[in-house]
């Protein structure tokens, strides 16, 4: 069900993506979302004030294993987002998902198993997985 969920999406991208065709404006939209997707969390904190950031130099101890070192580490995030900074977040990250399938489609990638290939990634490497 998930896979047509992601396929139908795509299929919509391809279909109504009208405006920004090249792949030199899908390239630059997606950067922008991206952007725009940052800009929205920051409202969060700096406008709204429903997050709050403290941020501070990340200590574990050096004979901590990878599953006990999450324990020591932070998101440095304080808070929740209101309503509306969820509103304005969710649909940033939407626009960002809009231009990446976009992508997909361009280049011909199923985007859905893009997913599928970075979650038996992640699955198969756990925490060394982006390392």
């Amino acid at each position: 069900m998930k896979d047509l969920i992601c396929d139908e999406f795509q299929e919509a991208v391809g279909k109504y993506l009208l405006r920004h065709r090249s792949i030199l404006d899908v390239l630059s939209k997606i950067q922008e979302a991206g952007a725009r997707t940052n800009r929205a969390v920051v409202k969060s904190v700096t406008a709204c004030g429903c997050l709050e950031i403290q941020a501070q130099r990340q200590r574990v101890p050096a004979d901590t294993g990878l599953e006990e070192a999450l324990r020591f580490l932070s998101t440095h995030l304080q808070g929740r987002l209101c309503a509306d900074c969820r509103e304005q977040v969710e649909e940033e990250i939407g626009n960002l998902l809009f231009y990446l399938a976009a992508l997909c489609n361009l280049l011909d990638i199923n985007l859905y198993d893009v997913l599928l290939k970075e979650q038996e990634r992640l699955l198969a490497l756990g925490p060394f997985h982006l390392s």
